[in-house]
């Protein structure tokens, strides 16, 4: 049997238990233990799928196509235990799953309530994570206690040691211990209140991570510990990092956070082993390079919209040793004030995929600005599609040249509906995902970054090249570079001739890491140095 482990939030929301979730995996397979992760949602959706960017950050897809929350992308790029369907549940799929068994008679006529039947059915997916070649199992809970959302989740949780045995369980609560400045000190009662909220529930915290801005004192811990009934060891100080997130990890080994996990469980474990991160980390302070790198999107001006994209710009900056500067572009504005003002500049320019008609234009403005003046550029899912949309209109004189999804009256429609999409009515779930092959022709960049002839990389989308213009594109001069197995669906564009200038219809951020940067985005790092370093040499 797994240990298990169960992540929990309190005072507010966004507080970080992805990210430390994600750190304590790594920190506990760093010690040789087999783990896997797993967030369990509040909200009602059936997954991530359908819902805005604006209010849930990027929607991160796994090989097997799971739409899923982007804290799963923390634990890909930390750990490298199996993720599936089984990894992420929302209060959706709970009930979904209940009802439909209700509508099968599975449950006799018995009358369906929250206990036993939904609480039964998440710690059933919970355990759905024990494969036999697991130690750990990871569980954090979204939302934050006190929300009426969470309940079901944590009453799940609190009656799990029941079935298991309390010595294969284990509470972490991270928490909040904010600094007033007007007092100038920190204020622990916050804390105190959301583990008194456990508490209520049934749940004892075993050990509290505290999030803070300053230091905490040996008096504070002290007082927390007290008024929480933990040991003082068990309060772990979580101060913010001002540098990278990338030092959480350590910094949680510093505080030996692993160290009492595996006293607790009473299991044999390795000497922590971190070198590859503490390299990643004296790259980060020293970089040789300085580039920067505009990201031209919808969604740019908010962070989480985008984040597999940022943090693979980062990894690759890793890579080569630079210190990247990102400029988050919104593509609404070039249509307003133009590319010369907003791009002048930028090492780089990438165009990452989104959904909806608004900022189409100034996408397309801003491909336009980087093959045109030789800017290395990087088209990611729509960023593909609007790449193809300019050089049909520019190079080869498409009039109104156009995707399907924004103009179905359009004279060119260069990109259209996928075939298996055409009688599709549902949204949810239901668009070309996950983990597809693609082949890749001989002497392009792309088969330079892969250094292979096939490959495999995740898909989130409905529409697709048109290959009813393929020959004309090819006569006048883009190259598919990559293409499904049998040849029927374009993967990859480029344009031979220019410093670099590739798309995609994937999205290969989401495989890279902070320790393996995914090649394409290590091409377009590399570029984006190159063209840094003629600029220089030059003036």
């Amino acid at each position: 049997m797994p240990k298990y482990i169960f992540v929990t939030g309190g005072v507010v929301s966004s507080i970080g238990k992805g990210l430390t979730s994600a750190s304590i995996g790594m920190l506990l397979e760093s010690r040789g233990l087999r783990v896997r992760m797993q967030k369990l949602d509040p909200y009602i959706n059936v997954d991530p799928g359908t819902m805005s960017p604006y209010q849930h950050g990027e929607v991160y897809v796994l090989d097997d196509g799971s739409e899923t929350d982007l804290d799963l992308g923390h634990y890909e790029r930390f750990t490298r235990g199996l993720l599936n369907r089984d990894s992420n549940y929302t209060t959706g799929q709970i009930y979904l799953s209940v009802i439909e068994k209700e509508r099968r008679g599975q449950f006799l006529g018995k009358t369906v309530q929250v206990i036993p039947h939904i609480t039964n059915e998440i710690k059933e997916s919970i355990q759905k994570l024990d494969d036999g070649n697991t130690d750990i199992v990871i569980t954090e809970i979204g939302g934050t206690v006190g929300d009426i959302e969470s309940l079901p989740f944590l009453e799940a949780i609190r009656q799990f040691p029941q079935d298991v045995g309390r010595e294969n369980c284990l509470f972490i609560h991270l928490t909040l211990v904010p600094y007033l400045k007007a007092a100038a000190e920190l204020k622990t009662k916050p804390t105190q209140h959301s583990v008194g909220l456990l508490r209520q529930i049934g749940i004892q915290p075993d050990i509290l991570i505290c999030r803070c801005e300053q230091s905490i004192s040996r008096e504070e811990q002290e007082k927390i510990a007290l008024f929480c009934n933990v040991p003082i060891e068990a309060v772990i100080e979580e101060k913010d990092k001002d540098f990278s997130i990338y030092e959480v990890p350590l910094s949680l080994r510093d505080k030996k956070l692993d160290e009492q996990i595996i006293k607790k469980f009473g299991l044999p474990a390795q000497p922590c082993r971190l070198e590859a991160w503490d390299k990643l980390m004296h790259s980060l302070r020293h970089p040789e390079h300085e580039i920067s790198i505009a990201v031209v999107g919808k969604y740019a001006e908010h962070r989480d919209a985008y984040k597999s994209i940022y943090e693979s710009i980062d990894h690759a900056g890793i890579h080569h040793r630079a210190q990247v500067r990102i400029g988050r572009i919104q593509s609404s504005d070039i249509e307003e004030e133009g590319p010369e003002n907003l791009l002048a500049g930028y090492d780089g320019i990438l165009v990452p995929g989104g959904f909806g008609e608004r900022g189409v234009e100034g996408k397309v403005t801003a491909i336009r600005y980087a093959r045109e003046r030789g800017v290395p550029f990087f088209g990611i899912c729509l960023g593909m599609q609007c790449a193809v949309i300019e050089y049909g209109r520019n190079v080869m004189g498409l009039d109104r040249a156009h995707s399907t999804e924004f103009d179905k009256d359009s004279p060119h429609p260069v990109i259209c509906l996928l075939d298996e999409q055409r009688n599709v009515t549902n949204l949810g779930g239901t668009m070309r995902l996950g983990a597809q092959p693609a082949v890749l022709a001989a002497n392009s960049l792309a088969h330079h970054a892969y250094q292979s002839e096939a490959i495999s990389e995740r898909h989130r989308h409905r529409y697709e090249f048109n290959n009813l213009y393929r020959q004309q594109f090819e006569a006048q001069g883009m190259k598919f570079s990559g293409t499904s197995p049998d040849g029927q669906l374009v993967e990859i564009v480029e344009l031979p001739g220019h410093p670099w200038f590739l798309a995609v219809q994937f999205h290969p951020e989401f495989k890279s890491k902070p320790t393996k940067a995914q090649p394409l985005f290590a091409g377009f790092i590399e570029a984006a140095i190159s063209r840094r370093n003629k600029k220089r040499s030059t003036t």
